[in-house]
C-alpha cells in the first residue's frame, strides 16, 4: 500500500491556499474600494466598503446573505450568486493544487500521496474564510453573510475545486485509484469519449442559451435602457450595475438553456417563464437583464422555435459520441460494439443532465421573501429535461452515425470478437492494442 504522505511540505500546502484566498479577497477589494471612492455617497466609510468585499467573496462562494432593512423589519435573504463571480475562487483553487502537485504540467506519478496536499491547500483556504466571515458577521451594515450558509457552502466549494485541481494533476481519473494488478490498464476509451461528448452537449446549451437571453435583451432594449437609468445616478453606480450584470451573464445562460429545453424558470413564486406561455410574474425590481423576460401571455411560433437548441445539443452528443466509437487510424476502422456506442451516448447524455441540474441550482435563487423567495430555474425539472432530449437524440445519432461510418469499411480482424473486457479497456489510438496495429503497417 503506498504512503498517504504528501510529497509538498504542509506549509507549502497551506501557503499556497492562503494565497488563492488573498488574491481573490485582494481582487475584490480594489474593485470595491475604487467604486467607494467614486461615489458621490460614501457612507460607512473604508470599513463598510471592506464588509462588501468579505459579503461578495462568501457569496461568490455560495453563501447567502441577508438584508436586514426589507420591509416588514424581518431579514430577507439574498442567495442568488453571481456565477462569473463563483468562478474566481474556484479557478484560483484549481489552478494552485493543479500547479503545486504537477509543477511544469507534469502528470502526478504518486496520485495516492496528493489528497493529503489538497487538504492542506483547502486548510490554508479555509482559515482565510474563516476570518474573512467573522469580520463579514461583525460589521453593522444592512446586508450581514448567513453564518449557517456559509458554514455548509463555502467548505463544500473549496473541497470541489481542490478536489477538480488533485484530479486534473493526476492526469486521468483512473490515476487516483491504487496501484495494482486490477488497475493496471489506462483509463477505457468510453470514458473519455462519454466526457466530451457530454461536455460538447453543455457547451451547446449554455451557449444556446446565453444566445436566447442576449437576443431577448436587445429585442428589450429600450426597457432595459430605461431600467439600467433609473437605478442610479452617480457614475460609480451605474458602474456597479454594469458589472453585477456582467457577472450574472453565466446565470442567464443557464436560465436561457433551461427555457431552450422547455421548463422555463422563475421569477417569483408561482411565475412561470417558458417558450408554451409566461404567466404568474409579480412586478419586478429594475435591473437589465430582468428586461429580458418576456412580457406575459401565451407563446408564438417564434418562442417555439426554440426548440431547435435541445435538438442541436443531442445531435452534437450522438455525433462526437460516434466519432470515438469509430476511430480511424492507419486507415483501418477499430470500432465499439452497437451495445457500447449506445451505452456510451447515454452515460453523455446523464452527465450532461447532472451537469445542467447542478448549473440550475446553483444559477438560482432567493432575492428576497414571499413573491420574491424564487428566481431561477428549479433544478430538478432543468435537468430531467437535458437528460430526457439528449438521451432520446443522442442515443439514435450516435447508432446511426456509427452505421454510417462503418459502411464499407474494413474491420481489424477480430475486433468483433474481443472480450467485453478488452474492448472496454481501449484507450483513444494510444493504446498497445492500436500501436501495435499500427507498427504492423
Amino acid at each position: 500500500m503506498p504512503s498517504l504522505r504528501s510529497p509538498v511540505a504542509p506549509g507549502a500546502a497551506l501557503a499556497a491556499g492562503a494565497v488563492a484566498a488573498g488574491l481573490g479577497l485582494g481582487f475584490l477589494a480594489v474593485l470595491v474600494l475604487m467604486l467607494w471612492i467614486t461615489s458621490p455617497y460614501p457612507d460607512r466609510g473604508p470599513a463598510g466598503a471592506l464588509q462588501v468585499v468579505a459579503d461578495l467573496w462568501l457569496l461568490a462562494h455560495g453563501a447567502d446573505l441577508v438584508r436586514t432593512d426589507a420591509r416588514g423589519g424581518l431579514p430577507a435573504p439574498v442567495g442568488l450568486t453571481p456565477l462569473l463571480l463563483t468562478a474566481m475562487p474556484v479557478y484560483l483553487l484549481f489552478r494552485s493544487t493543479r500547479d503545486l502537485l504537477a509543477p511544469g504540467g507534469t502528470a502526478l506519478r504518486g496520485g495516492t500521496a496528493a489528497p493529503a496536499t489538497g487538504g492542506w491547500i483547502a486548510g490554508g483556504y479555509l482559515i482565510m474564510a474563516a476570518a474573512a466571515t467573522a469580520y463579514a458577521a461583525a460589521g453593522g451594515g444592512t446586508l450581514k453573510v448567513s453564518l449557517v450558509s456559509a458554514l455548509v457552502h463555502v467548505p463544500l466549494t473549496v473541497g470541489l475545486s481542490v478536489a477538480a485541481g488533485v484530479w486534473a494533476a493526476a492526469g486521468t481519473p483512473a490515476a487516483l485509484l491504487p496501484r495494482g494488478p486490477a488497475v493496471a490498464q489506462p483509463p477505457p476509451l468510453w470514458a473519455e469519449g462519454s466526457l466530451k461528448a457530454g461536455g460538447a452537449c453543455l457547451a451547446v446549451l449554455l451557449g444556446g442559451g446565453l444566445l436566447l437571453a442576449m437576443g431577448s435583451l436587445l429585442a428589450h432594449a429600450a426597457s432595459a435602457q430605461d431600467s439600467f437609468l433609473q437605478l442610479t445616478s452617480a457614475v460609480s453606480g451605474r458602474l456597479a450595475v454594469l458589472l453585477l450584470a456582467v457577472a450574472l451573464l453565466p446565470n442567464a445562460a443557464v436560465w436561457g438553456a433551461s427555457y431552450g429545453l422547455g421548463p422555463g424558470f422563475s421569477v417569483g413564486v408561482g411565475s412561470v417563464v417558458g417558450p408554451l406561455g409566461v404567466a404568474g410574474y409579480p412586478p419586478l425590481p429594475f435591473f437589465p437583464l430582468l428586461a429580458a423576460v418576456p412580457p406575459a401571455g401565451p407563446g408564438s411560433p417564434l418562442t417555439w422555435a426554440v426548440g431547435v437548441l435541445p435538438v442541436a445539443a443531442g445531435l452534437t452528443l450522438g455525433w462526437l459520441t460516434a466519432r470515438y466509437a469509430v476511430p480511424v487510424r492507419a486507415g483501418r476502422e477499430l470500432s465499439w460494439s452497437w451495445r457500447a456506442t449506445a451505452g456510451s451516448a447515454a452515460l453523455a447524455a446523464a452527465g450532461t443532465g447532472v451537469a445542467l441540474a447542478a448549473l440550475a441550482w446553483l444559477a438560482g435563487g432567493p432575492m428576497g421573501r414571499r413573491t420574491l423567495a424564487e428566481f431561477g430555474p428549479v433544478w430538478w425539472q432543468a435537468g430531467g429535461a437535458a437528460l430526457a432530449w439528449t438521451l432520446l437524440l443522442g442515443v439514435p445519432t450516435a447508432l446511426i452515425v456509427r452505421g454510417w461510418r462503418m459502411h464499407g469499411a474494413e474491420p481489424v480482424p477480430g475486433a468483433w470478437t474481443w472480450s467485453v473486457q478488452d474492448r472496454w479497456a481501449l484507450w483513444e489510438p494510444r493504446s498497445e492494442l492500436m500501436r501495435d496495429l499500427e507498427d504492423d503497417d
